[in-house]
C-alpha cells in the first residue's frame, strides 16, 4: 500500500504528516486561522449590523450621525480586496501581534476583511423581522435589551445560514493569506502547484472541499433545527 502511494502520490507521500512543513501543521494552521478570525471577525461584523439596525430611522435608537458613520466603515472595509487589505494594515498587524508573517499575524486582516461582509449579511437578515412583532414588543413595554432579543430569536435561522457563507468565504481567505506566510492548505496548494507538484495540490484541494462542505451540511442542519424550532 505504502510502494503503491509512493508511486502514485510522491511528493504526499514526501511530505509527511510531521514537522513544521507536514500535513498535521497546515490542516491545524487552516483550523487555526479560520476559528480564530471567524470569532474575532463575527463578533465585530455582529456589534456592526446591531448599530446598523439599532441606530437607522425605523430602529429602537435612530441616530443618523452614527448609522452613517458604522454605515460607512463597513463598506470601505468590505470594498477593500482582501489581497490588498494584507498590506494596507501591515503596519496595524505588527503593532498587535510584533510580526506581519505567520498564521498568528493573518488573524488580523482576515478578522477585517470578514467582519464588513458579515455585518451587511446580518443587517439583511434582521432587518427582514416583522417589525410588527417588534412594535407589539414596544407596545408590551419590552426594553431595548428584550427587543433586540426578538431581532435575534426571529432571524436565528437565517443569521446561521449567513454565519455558514460567510465561514466557508472566510475558509477561501485563508489561502490568499499564504502571501504572508501564513501557511495552511491554501499556501500547501498553490506553493506546489508552483513548482507542479499536482498529487499535492489534488490531495489539498481535496481536504478543502471537505472542511467546506462539513461547514455547509452542519449549517444547513442548524438553520433546519433553529427553524423548526420557532415554527
Amino acid at each position: 500500500m505504502i510502494q503503491w502511494l509512493e508511486k502514485v502520490l510522491p511528493n504526499v507521500v514526501s511530505m509527511g504528516w510531521g514537522g513544521d512543513y507536514g500535513w498535521w501543521q497546515s490542516i491545524y494552521q487552516t483550523f487555526y486561522m479560520t476559528f480564530f478570525s471567524a470569532i474575532a471577525g463575527g463578533l465585530l461584523g455582529l456589534i456592526f449590523a446591531l448599530i446598523l439596525i439599532i441606530t437607522d430611522n425605523d430602529g429602537i435608537l435612530p441616530n443618523r450621525t452614527i448609522f452613517w458613520l458604522a454605515d460607512k466603515i463597513v463598506s470601505i472595509f468590505r470594498a477593500i480586496p482582501f489581497i490588498i487589505l494584507l498590506f494596507v494594515i501591515s503596519p496595524f498587524t505588527h503593532l498587535i501581534i510584533g510580526t506581519t508573517l505567520g498564521a498568528t499575524a493573518a488573524l488580523v486582516p482576515l478578522s477585517l476583511s470578514v467582519a464588513p461582509f458579515y455585518a451587511r449579511q446580518v443587517q439583511v437578515a434582521l432587518k427582514a423581522v416583522d417589525y410588527g412583532k417588534i412594535e407589539a414588543a414596544q407596545a408590551l413595554g419590552s426594553d431595548n435589551r428584550d427587543i433586540l432579543g426578538i431581532y435575534i430569536k426571529e432571524s436565528l435561522p437565517e443569521i446561521i445560514r449567513v454565519s455558514t457563507v460567510t465561514l466557508i468565504s472566510l475558509i477561501g481567505l485563508t489561502a490568499m493569506a499564504g502571501a504572508i506566510g501564513s501557511g495552511g492548505l491554501g499556501n500547501t496548494v498553490v506553493t506546489f502547484g508552483q513548482q507542479s507538484k499536482y498529487d499535492v495540490v489534488w490531495v489539498g484541494t481535496l481536504m478543502l472541499l471537505i472542511l467546506i462542505f462539513l461547514v455547509q451540511a452542519i449549517g444547513d442542519f442548524l438553520a433546519k433545527k433553529t427553524n423548526h424550532g420557532l415554527s
